[in-house]
């Protein structure tokens, strides 16, 4: 694991909050990351739903080189690596990449993994084929600041896939993120951009108009976006803010696609 940050004091205060917050809650992720890499096949958000469902990878990534803004625990750069891409993976906790780093170990994966802002990646223009991230820099970084970095990271017509929490879900959520969310709207459509969060962590969330217009702004075609609702036959997820019930009747995630021009 690389470090890329030398005086995490200037970091914006978003990213020194967050970085606080999953190095402090990343023992709750391991056993899903160890679930995730034990997988060869792809699946998408609270409810798993298969890449065949949710196409969030193109069919074919052999010898594609991809960034991952925000892995985590680099499980999505295992999928991608299996299937003869070339990832490197970048995470704001190193106690996540901790645990990505074991897991490459125990499975026989190596790929670089940074620890640093995706915000800004220590790579050249142009040096990467596919941008994705599963949360990760979708929500928890900038997306005025993180989606022109990803369009200066792709050559021209690379390819750009992000899954976010869906726009209806955030304006349903109420302030304590650990209550489900009801069936009304709770904040202003209007304006929506950073959320910030009892316990500290900063989110951002746009509506889609506001994304729309940013990705054209950064030099990109919107290609496809797919809203995610649970199964039918679905349980509840383990997160509270996703209850299955509600996420049946609204849809609970979203899929951004799109290709730099």
């Amino acid at each position: 694991m690389t470090s890329i940050d030398a005086d995490s004091s200037e970091l914006p205060e978003h990213v020194r909050s967050n970085r606080a917050h999953w190095d402090a809650m990343a023992d709750r992720w391991v056993a899903a990351g160890e679930r995730s890499w034990a997988h060869n096949e792809p699946s998408w958000g609270v409810f798993h739903v298969s890449q065949s469902e949710v196409p969030l990878l193109p069919d074919d990534v052999d010898g594609l080189d991809v960034i991952e803004l925000g892995c985590g625990t680099a499980y999505v750069s295992a999928w991608l690596a299996r299937r003869g891409a070339r990832p490197v993976g970048i995470d704001n906790s190193a106690a996540q990449l901790a645990t990505a780093r074991r897991l490459q170990a125990e499975h026989g994966l190596e790929f670089p993994l940074l620890h640093g802002n995706a915000e800004h990646v220590p790579y050249p223009d142009a040096s990467f084929d596919l941008a994705v991230s599963e949360y990760g820099a979708a929500i928890w970084c900038d997306p005025d600041v993180w989606i022109p970095e990803a369009a200066r990271l792709l050559r021209p017509g690379g390819r750009l896939a992000f899954l976010c929490n869906s726009v209806v879900s955030m304006l349903c959520a109420p302030d304590d993120e650990n209550d489900p969310p009801t069936e009304r709207m709770l904040r202003p459509q209007r304006g929506m951009h950073r959320i910030a969060w009892p316990e500290g962590a900063v989110e951002f969330h746009l509506g889609h108009s506001d994304m729309i217009r940013l990705l054209h702004a950064s030099g990109f075609e919107v290609e496809d976006m797919i809203e995610i609702f649970a199964p039918d036959d679905a349980p509840d997820s383990a997160f509270a803010y996703a209850p299955a019930g509600w996420s049946r009747q609204w849809p609970i995630e979203e899929v951004w696609k799109a290709r730099r021009v």
